[in-house]
């Protein structure tokens, strides 16, 4: 065959692609138990850093298997619940058959659209709670674990991460650790529909119980925060109502 010709240009090129892409494909289909394994050990070590048991670099430190170890031996028990608050769906929390729910953007816009949610609820034998937010930030989305005490009102922790956030300016809702803590004490008001917390720019009053300081110069991702914990807190509000009720 004349390699000069278009028809030889045409075939080595297309061997080429077929060749490339059936690589590719066998390579993503390898890798893909080791990537779904870091994404539930960072979800774990996000959840947990929350509820106060590690810090993110311990959890980095020991390695996935690990995690799933300390996950597993401190969860109480993991389920969903409705926008009512009720259980809809029980959570495997043994070590090498974890359960979770943590695909947020479906979730998100069932909530907006008052349709049929399953929200995870993890309670630790700690007695902390935890449940997780999601929403839009500024160049993408925003998520985070909220972790409350036994009154399921006060917040014993938090937990932020984003996907591409501004470095050193909206970044800080994960990076910066005065922002994480001014949230420790602070109480869910979840009998105020739409607006159960405010993070407040140029500050919150010091007064207000249900408020925190925004971050200066990342007006857009605290905004997006703050909408998030509105949305996400309010989804729960029928839950830790219930629940706060029975105990």
């Amino acid at each position: 065959m004349n390699t000069n010709s278009n028809v030889y240009t045409i075939i080595y090129t297309t061997i080429v692609v077929v060749v490339v892409a059936a690589v590719l494909a066998v390579a993503a289909m390898a890798f893909k138990p080791m990537q779904t394994a870091n994404v539930k050990a960072e979800t774990l070590s996000q959840m947990m850093v929350a509820a106060g048991l590690g810090s993110m670099d311990e959890f980095l430190s020991i390695g996935n298997d690990q995690v799933l170890e300390r996950y597993s031996e401190n969860i109480d028990s993991a389920y969903a619940v409705n926008l009512e608050g009720d259980k809809v769906l029980d959570l495997d929390t043994e070590k090498d058959n974890i359960e979770l729910i943590d695909n947020f953007k479906p979730q998100d816009k069932a909530i907006k659209a008052n349709g049929e949610v399953t929200l995870p609820v993890y309670k630790f034998k700690s007695g902390i709670t935890v449940i997780p937010i999601y929403g839009a930030g500024l160049w993408g989305p925003i998520w985070g674990y909220i972790a409350l005490n036994q009154d399921l009102r006060t917040i014993a922790g938090v937990y932020f991460d984003h996907s591409s956030e501004t470095p050193g300016l909206g970044s800080k809702i994960k990076d910066e650790p005065w922002f994480k803590e001014q949230f420790v004490g602070k109480v869910l008001d979840i009998d105020t529909p739409g607006n159960p917390f405010d993070i407040v720019k140029g500050g919150a009053d010091e007064n207000d119980n249900s408020a925190v300081d925004a971050i200066s110069g990342a007006t857009m991702t605290c905004r997006g925060l703050d909408a998030a914990l509105d949305v996400w807190i309010g989804a729960y509000a029928n839950y830790l109502k219930k629940t706060t009720a029975e105990e």
